[in-house]
């Protein structure tokens, strides 16, 4: 299990409701982590990108986060492409950035 990095926990509160992050969270920590092929080392940092992905593609719904986690562990290169994060490896930290410029925290 990999626990999640805090920039994961900001976007997953940000795309859940209250009654629905801790499920949701379980599913990336368990379902999402070093069981992913090629990523038995990484941290929570390094899985951001992967974490992000699924995160985004599930619009905040835990049956499509459930497909998004089920397509990274099948082959976590397609759920990159599919979320748009295929091509450039910091284009999920711009997403990021962007989606929370200006928010009051």
């Amino acid at each position: 299990m990999v626990k999640l990095s805090k920039k994961t926990e900001i976007l997953l509160n940000d795309f859940f409701p209250k009654t629905l992050r801790e499920e949701a969270k379980e599913w990336i920590e368990i379902k999402c982590g070093r069981n992913l092929l090629f990523c038995e080392n990484s941290g929570p940092e390094q899985m951001e990108r992967i974490r992000f992905s699924a995160i985004k593609l599930s619009e905040g719904q835990i049956d499509k986060l459930s497909d998004a986690i089920e397509l990274a562990q099948t082959d976590w290169r397609d759920l990159l492409m599919s979320a748009g994060f295929g091509y450039d490896p910091e284009k999920h930290n711009q997403w990021y950035n962007n989606r929370f410029s200006g928010k009051p925290w």
